[in-house]
């Protein structure tokens, strides 16, 4: 069987102030005519759909054009929901839209209930995994500890309980939107750390033939059959060394995996430059970026007049401007902001106590601020699929 693995579409987002609508549209039309061109037997979708849990209507709109598409080749689609969406709303009309042959896999209660689909060789399970908030299900699964790897855990139990019932042979696909170690983080995913733990063992898939993960934008491979797709499009400058694609994944009459990358198109390469404004306005070495997506920083000493009126000359694409000024020896360290870049909320404010009162938190301390931090974003998530 033929699997496109897909996810992190994140539509109706923007690229800094580019709306990437247009490029979202291209990327949906370039699916179908791989999935039509390719001979794909069946397409996941594994989380993020959407960018935000109400997502505007041109979104909403792109989602029902590609939905259509996708039914109409007649190719069944797997899709779960991811911390980006809305799980409930994504899912309004599940019922329906799957006798289109769309599965849409958004309650955590079902994740034992997979999509059976069918080939020569028999039967594999499609078990979508949606993003799982530990706050908000760690009742559904019955874990004392509400983390990342308590609840994917117990989610998994469930999905091997159920494919032990199944006829020998039968070959099994996990849909999961989660961090799993050893993925390379970009700038533009939402932390979804709990209690100062950001990412579960890729152990916690085993016993399935092929895990196709969501959440992390760059394509990886954990092990040859725990892979993320990462997002079609570059959401952020940090993504500007990704070569964004899909995969194209075979699983063989013993579920053994193969698999190619398929890319992207992208609307416009991305470049970062760093330098002295003149240095960047003059060196020929970077002509070649000249029609990409910029981030310019600057680190002239004395910030330049007009600096970005001035790269725009060169770069029109520029989108945004950083300035790092050079110091001496004998000058201030960094500034506040670069001091707290790549620094949990756990950590600043740990931070924060030593400065106060010139010791940290002790091991009791860290547990009150892990617990006020899981439960702010607990909230966060409730209120904004309640909005």
């Amino acid at each position: 069987m033929r699997l496109l693995h897909t996810s992190d579409w994140h539509l109706g987002r923007a690229f800094h102030r580019v709306n990437m609508l247009g490029a979202q549209a291209g990327f949906v039309g370039h699916l179908v005519e791989t999935v039509r061109e390719r001979a794909v037997d069946a397409v996941v979708v594994s989380g993020d759909v959407y960018d935000r849990a109400v997502p505007p209507l041109a979104a909403v709109e792109l989602f029902d054009d590609a939905l259509h598409r996708l039914a109409d080749l007649g190719v069944p689609t797997v899709m779960i929901s991811g911390n980006h969406d809305s799980a409930r709303r994504l899912g309004v009309g599940a019922g329906l839209i799957d006798r289109a042959g769309i599965h849409l896999r958004t309650d955590p209660a079902g994740c034992d209930t997979p999509v059976v689909l069918t080939d020569t060789h028999g039967d594999v399970a499609f078990y979508g995994l949606p993003y799982l908030e530990p706050a908000l299900v760690r009742d559904e699964f019955g874990v004392e500890k509400a983390g990342h790897e308590a609840v994917l855990a117990a989610a998994m139990d469930r999905v091997r309980a159920d494919l032990a019932t199944r006829a020998r042979g039968t070959r099994s696909v996990v849909l999961a939107h989660a961090f799993v170690t050893g993925g390379e983080q970009s700038d533009s995913e939402r932390d979804i750390t709990v209690g100062g733990v950001a990412a579960v063992p890729s152990g916690v898939f085993d016993g399935v033939d092929y895990v196709a993960l969501g959440h992390l934008h760059g394509c990886q491979t954990l092990t040859e059959r725990v892979r993320y797709s990462g997002s079609p499009l570059p959401y952020s400058f940090s993504e500007h060394r990704h070569r964004k694609s899909m995969w194209l994944v075979d699983l063989d009459a013993a579920g053994a995996v193969t698999a190619e990358r398929v890319d992207c198109p992208v609307p416009r390469a991305l470049a970062r430059l760093r330098g002295r404004l003149e240095d960047l306005l003059a060196d020929p070495e970077l002509a070649p970026h000249e029609d990409a997506w910029v981030e310019a920083t600057l680190t002239d000493p004395v910030r330049p007049d007009e600096p970005m009126a001035r790269l725009a000359e060169r770069f029109p694409h520029t989108l945004s401007l950083v300035f790092d000024p050079e110091r001496g020896p004998d000058e201030p360290g960094v500034s506040y902001a670069r001091r707290l870049a790549d620094r949990s909320d756990q950590q600043i404010a740990e931070d924060f106590v030593t400065h106060v009162r010139g010791a940290g938190p002790d091991d009791r301390e860290r547990s009150v601020l892990r617990d006020a931090f899981d439960a702010v974003r607990a909230d966060e998530t409730v209120r904004e699929v309640a909005r």
